[in-house]
């Protein structure tokens, strides 16, 4: 039988809802939304008080482990309120950059562990503020968040942020504490308002990030200097872009520090966040038992802008299959290498072994070694040979294929300085650059060389001795 028309429907009150699918719903808001509940009424109240809702958003955004909790011997909620009082201005950077710094500090432990102790605690909220007042620039949050974690590091070898050793050039970058950061503020034209980053105690070379937009530079863009030598303005400082924020730029270097994109040689990380030796995986030939791979990487600071000179260096590992036959032992004689840059110039380069080395391949071995070139377009590529003779049939010569790989000239802005003077010099857009000379090839120039598995060769050819 039909309801009567006049019966009003009954309403459903929030108190009368079961809690359980209630808590369900809560489960699925943000932590903004489930502190408003907390407001509404009385009910929800007690339902968004419920702790087990608060503990995914304390590991979300805190990385907070249940080991911590017990240690800490506070509620879920009690955590993530008092968690939020002091970095709540970081809650969109602080987990990133707090795993980030965890994944490092794991890596470093059992591949560096003497680099652990360069690292300093963390600083205060007020000590950061101090550091505006002083500077009189505010510092991005990302930054700052990642200072609340680590102060950085002391000035010691090796750097946080890599080491790099090339014939008589060493490069090993710390990662700056917030004070000695602070000391070595810019005013000065063509450094406006920029902080270092970091310092290099061998070269004296740091990278910039700029707390201003000015003398063409974006707001917190991260760089290296790179004074214009054809400029007569000491203040036309060039430069190659490293990172688009202190976010970016950190997690990546960390990123392929823990991939292992960066090798680990001696204890100390070899490479730094922008020479990152990258590696194409069309970069290998195998001949015969013999596979050659190459990595290549930029290094900003042997390079200019004006005059146009761009410098890289390449790592070639060279390894015979561990299932090739013991009579393949072979040993390299000589290198043959065909440069070509941007324009097509092509330059042809033969000479005896390789950085003053004629290295013994046998079956499972593998021998690395780092050299460098110069180019003054912006990009180039190399490809080549290399002889060997058989240890065991001497008079058995073969040639084994270096694959072709590329080098390409990374982001650069050149200096206001020269682009404010185009009635007296010629203009130049962001990316432009002379190129009028041929590549050089530097293959005598050794980084490191490490022969894994086998003794270390002598030096010298046996059959020339």
């Amino acid at each position: 039988m039909a309801a009567p028309l006049d019966m009003e429907p009954s309403v459903l009150s929030l108190e009368l809802l079961p809690t359980d699918p209630l808590l369900l719903i809560l489960s699925f808001l943000d932590y903004r939304d489930l502190m408003s509940c907390c407001y509404l009424s009385r009910r929800l109240n007690q339902l968004s008080s419920h702790d087990p809702l608060w503990k995914r958003h304390c590991k979300k955004y805190w990385l907070i482990s249940e080991e911590e909790k017990s240690q800490r011997n506070q509620t879920w909620k009690a955590l993530f309120i008092s968690t939020y009082s002091d970095l709540g201005r970081y809650i969109r950077y602080y987990a990133t950059l707090k795993k980030a710094w965890d994944d490092l500090e794991k890596y470093l432990g059992q591949r560096c562990p003497r680099m652990i102790g360069s690292l300093k605690e963390s600083v205060r909220e007020e000590d950061l503020d101090g550091v505006e007042a002083q500077i009189g620039c505010k510092l991005p949050d990302d930054y700052r968040c990642s200072f609340r974690i680590h102060n950085g590091q002391k000035l010691v070898v090796p750097g946080l942020m890599g080491s790099m050793a090339l014939s008589n050039h060493y490069r090993s970058e710390d990662l700056l504490d917030i004070d000695t950061a602070a000391g070595g503020f810019q005013q000065r034209p063509g450094l406006k308002q920029c902080l270092p980053l970091t310092f290099c105690i061998h070269t004296g070379l740091s990278q910039y990030m700029a707390l201003e937009s000015v003398e063409g530079r974006n707001k917190y863009e991260i760089f290296y200097q790179c004074p214009d030598q054809m400029a007569r303005n000491p203040s036309a400082i060039d430069m190659f872009i490293t990172g688009t924020s202190y976010l970016e730029w950190f997690t990546s270097y960390v990123n392929k520090v823990v991939t292992g994109g960066y090798p680990i040689i001696r204890d100390q990380i070899f490479s730094f966040p922008f020479c990152r030796y990258v590696h194409d995986k069309e970069c290998v030939a195998t001949t015969g038992d013999i596979t050659v791979s190459v990595s290549t990487s930029f290094l900003p600071e042997l390079s200019s802008v004006h005059p146009p000179h761009y410098f890289f260096t390449y790592r070639i590992r060279i390894e015979m299959s561990k299932d090739a036959l013991p009579e393949k032992a072979c040993q390299l004689d000589s290198r043959y290498w065909r440069i070509t840059n941007a324009k097509g110039d092509v330059e042809e380069v033969q000479g005896p072994g390789v950085v003053g080395e004629f290295p013994i391949i046998s079956p499972g071995r593998v021998y690395e070694y780092t050299s460098c070139t110069t180019f003054s377009t912006t990009s180039g590529y190399m490809e080549g040979y290399y002889t060997f003779h058989c240890l065991y049939y001497k008079d058995k010569f073969f040639n084994v294929t270096i694959p072709r790989f590329h080098m390409v000239c990374p982001t650069f802005k050149v200096s206001t300085a020269r682009m404010v003077s185009a009635d007296a010099e010629p203009n130049h857009n962001e990316y432009a650059v002379d190129e009028d000379e041929d590549s050089t090839d530097t293959d005598e120039y050794e980084d490191r060389r490490r022969v894994l598995d086998i003794p270390a060769p002598s030096g010298r050819c046996p059959r020339h001795t």
